[in-house]
């Protein structure tokens, strides 16, 4: 049981490692990580209702997933070809156009969700 203790500590640890490259290494990160700590300080001043929250923090989740993967997938591209080439190209701007649709879909789903409330908070 230790054993299995320490190894899940362990890949937690490793995963923190990775969220701290990500965060050190790409910019939109932190265009990412200010846009949901407002769109939860936001949901917390407009009290949303509990499913609107799963649906928030799936989609900020999915944002943060796709930047994760976008990430590895470019990392992983120039180690294996560290000089420019087309399919290496073709790899990243695919890789990028899932975090780009992931972002839209975020935004449409956090107007969906906030600002009927929002609206609702400032004109009453």
């Amino acid at each position: 049981m230790h054993t299995f203790l320490r190894s899940r500590l362990m890949s937690i640890r490793f995963a923190l490692e990775g969220w701290w490259y990500v965060l050190r290494t790409q910019r939109n990160t932190w265009v990412h990580a200010s846009i949901t700590t407002g769109v939860i300080l936001l949901g917390l001043w407009l009290q949303l209702a509990p499913q609107d929250w799963a649906i928030l923090l799936i989609t900020i989740a999915l944002v943060w997933a796709a930047e994760f993967f976008n990430t590895s997938l470019e990392t992983l591209a120039d180690l294996i070809h560290p000089n420019e080439h087309p399919q290496i190209k073709t790899i990243k701007d695919v890789s990028a156009a899932g975090v780009l649709i992931t972002a839209v879909a975020a935004i449409l789903i956090g107007l969906l969700i906030l600002a009927p409330p929002l609206i609702n908070a400032l004109t009453h």
